[in-house]
């Protein structure tokens, strides 16, 4: 579960910042933008069975998970609804979460530098 996890995350990171810098609203940002929201849930939903590295408990990361998925389904009613502002904030807010979970992930003692023997 843990390298599929970071797999997608990684993915959701190329996806997310190729969406941030395309043209909006044309159908290539709404298809990159629905791939970016499937991986997001993927990732966020999977946090969930990702207990072993905290002792097999939730942590503080999952509240995030959580929030994640709020805040997707808040940025799709948004842009449903015309609120293109809104829309924005919610899945630029999404896209920074991810960067910066993803740097903590790099941190010494986490399973990425473990796994790759860097500390």
């Amino acid at each position: 579960m843990i390298i599929s996890h970071i797999l997608l995350a990684v993915f959701a990171v190329f996806f997310g910042l190729k969406n941030l810098i395309s043209k909006k609203g044309d159908k290539t940002h709404k298809v990159i933008g629905w791939i970016w929201v499937l991986l997001m849930l993927y990732v966020s939903i999977s946090s969930f069975w990702i207990k072993e590295l905290n002792d097999g408990t939730y942590s503080w990361i999952h509240l995030l998970s959580v929030w994640v998925i709020i805040s997707l389904a808040l940025a799709i009613y948004f842009i449903k609804k015309g609120k293109l502002i809104l829309h924005k904030i919610f899945m630029i807010g999404n896209f920074i979460g991810l960067s910066v979970a993803g740097l903590f992930t790099l941190f010494p003692g986490r399973f990425i530098p473990q796994a790759l023997g860097l500390f």
